[in-house]
Parts: C-alpha cells; sequence; structure tokens
C-alpha cells in the first residue's frame, strides 16, 4: 500500500545552478517516511520502536524548481531481520514529473535499549 505526502520547496533549498539542492532529496526522503509511519502506527508501537537509515540510493531524474510542487510516495518492500526496503518517489502531482527516485534501507530499533530488533508482526501487519 502506498502513501502520499505533499512537500515544500523554499528559497533555502535552491541551490547556485536555480535548482532544488540534492541534500534536500535526501531530508524528503525521510520526511516523507516519518509522515507515512506517524500516518499509520498506533502511538503505542511508535513508543516501543525507533527506525534509523542504514543506506540511502537516490537517483536524480529532473531538476526541481522554486515554484513547482513536489510531493513524495512511498512504499515498502521487502523486510528481513530488522531491515525494511522502503521506495519513494518524489514527482510533480501537476505533471506527473519525476524528479527523483529512492530506496532506504531502514533499520528498526527497540526505544528502550537502541538497539535493532527484529521487525514484529503487529508492525508487518500495519504496512
Amino acid at each position: 500500500m502506498s502513501f502520499t505526502h505533499p512537500l515544500q520547496i523554499v528559497p533555502d533549498d535552491i541551490d547556485l545552478m536555480g535548482h532544488v539542492n540534492n541534500v534536500v532529496y535526501v531530508r524528503w526522503v525521510q520526511d516523507v517516511a516519518a509522515a507515512h509511519w506517524n500516518h499509520i502506527a498506533p502511538p503505542e508501537v511508535k513508543n516501543r520502536h525507533l527506525w534509523v537509515v542504514l543506506r540511502h540510493e537516490i537517483e536524480y531524474k529532473n531538476p526541481a524548481l522554486l515554484n513547482d510542487q513536489v510531493a513524495g510516495m512511498t512504499w515498502v518492500g521487502e523486510h528481513n531481520g530488522a531491515r525494511f526496503d522502503r521506495f519513494v518517489n518524489l514527482y510533480s502531482p501537476v505533471t506527473q514529473k519525476m524528479y527523483a527516485q529512492a530506496k532506504t534501507t531502514w533499520c528498526l530499533l527497540d526505544a528502550n535499549t537502541k538497539r535493532p530488533t527484529r521487525i514484529p508482526q503487529e508492525i508487518l501487519d500495519i504496512f
């Protein structure tokens, strides 16, 4: 199941070449993932678990400009132990132009110990 989240371009996001800086795309990928988790996970699950990034892979397709509209669509892929792959497409909701595509590997942590923990069925069920 996918989830879509609107994103905002602000003047500080623009680099010397006149388009959104690559670092902003990484922030957006994380913002979309966090919005998805906050939307679907019950408070008691969020209190017991944290996510950390192990790896980002981003393929830049088209530059986003200051007045462009941007949305991030995300979904999860395969999981293995404490790891989950998450995909994010950053695109224009008006023109459908793709700005970037990302694959991020996340690791689930126990909120108390801050140590990796196998993804439990209750989390698999909410995704």
